[in-house]
């Protein structure tokens, strides 16, 4: 690697780190202004709320917003280069703008790598602890009461529930139908089912079976059955923030297995995947058109560019937060919807590239 190379690689990842350290010291300070009466009433000590909380917070949203402090940061030290006319000496020397270009590609390369390293197979567990300890002595709130819930617990197996009540794990009016090649084979229908967490087992009351020959049917009642079925109260809770919590490949199982029993989470559970490959890929992105917009010397110098990568960086989380609402609240592909602001924006690098001073 050339001297020139070493400089740049030098310069990106010393301003990165400095900018994400400044950032997450700021974030944490109003992260603790907005939490510490949750921390007063439950009287934590500094070490807890330090190991348990903030040791895992702190790497979840570092790599959460990455590409934004990726692309800050090569903003400001680019756009510093450009003001001292170091960029034009470099240039005058018989240096290419692709040339100057291939350090802060190979750098942003190796810190996606490491962002997509991280956030499937490292963060996820640090992110079981974070998660429990907002429930324990934050949030505070549990999914009480869910009504109306139709699910898929196994291929050709059906359940519906008039409510359930995950505090008591408790549900209402409970049937159970299974099916053979379309055509109804048995029907359990109870009052109100509860589960065992000793022997992982459902007690149903006052039920009733119904088994369907091509003849004939034969009905059977009972006042109590104990029973396996593939299906846990966890089922019944909201899954959004759990998805956090999994590598990659338990990731992929859980949507196989969510997918089948239709659950109405599962656009979040996609679109939480796709992010995960999308926003590394976004580091590299966002450098390309930082470099473009920086290297040029203006007579605003680093304010004016730092203004209009505020402005870019604003532009691509917004882009995000649009399209995975339309994946949400109507039929847009999960995967098509993270990946929308990538697409823009590449465009828009590879024209910057174009219109970048040679």
């Amino acid at each position: 690697m050339k001297k020139f190379d070493w400089y740049i690689t030098k310069k990106f990842f010393s301003t990165f780190f400095f900018t994400l350290s400044l950032v997450l010291l700021i974030v944490i300070v109003f992260d603790i202004s907005e939490k510490i009466d949750d921390f007063l009433e439950n009287n934590l000590s500094v070490k807890i709320i330090i190991t348990e909380y903030y040791i895992h917070f702190i790497p979840y949203f570092g790599n959460l917003f990455s590409p934004l402090f990726i692309f800050l940061s090569v903003i400001f030290f680019t756009s510093k280069l450009a003001n001292n006319t170091e960029i034009i000496a470099m240039t005058n020397s018989g240096l290419s703008f692709y040339q100057y270009l291939r350090p802060f590609i190979i750098c942003s390369i190796i810190l996606s790598i490491c962002s997509f390293f991280l956030g499937n197979f490292i963060i996820p567990g640090s992110n079981k602890h974070r998660i429990d300890f907002e429930n324990k002595y934050i949030s505070k709130k549990r999914y009480v009461l869910n009504k109306e819930i139709h699910m898929q617990i196994a291929k050709d197996q059906y359940i519906y529930m008039e409510s359930f009540n995950i505090n008591r794990e408790i549900g209402y009016k409970f049937r159970l139908d299974n099916f053979n090649k379309n055509k109804l084979m048995s029907t359990l229908n109870s009052d109100y089912i509860k589960y065992d967490s000793i022997s992982n087992s459902w007690e149903l009351n006052n039920y009733t079976t119904r088994i369907f020959y091509d003849d004939r049917e034969v009905l059977n009642n009972g006042r109590k059955l104990d029973t396996i079925i593939d299906l846990k109260p966890d089922d019944f809770q909201n899954q959004i923030k759990l998805v956090e919590t999994m590598k990659y490949a338990e990731l992929n199982k859980y949507i196989v297995k969510e997918s089948l029993k239709g659950t109405p989470q599962i656009v979040y559970h996609k679109i939480e995947k796709h992010k995960r490959i999308a926003f590394p890929f976004a580091s590299i992105i966002l450098t390309i058109i930082a470099v473009s917009i920086a290297s040029r010397k203006v007579r605003g110098g680093i304010g004016l560019h730092l203004g209009l990568g505020i402005l870019i960086a604003f532009s691509f989380i917004l882009f995000m937060q649009i399209s995975t609402t339309f994946a949400i609240k109507s039929s847009l592909n999960p995967a098509l919807s993270v990946w929308i602001p990538n697409i823009l924006f590449t465009i828009v690098a590879v024209f910057l590239v174009k219109k970048a001073p040679k």
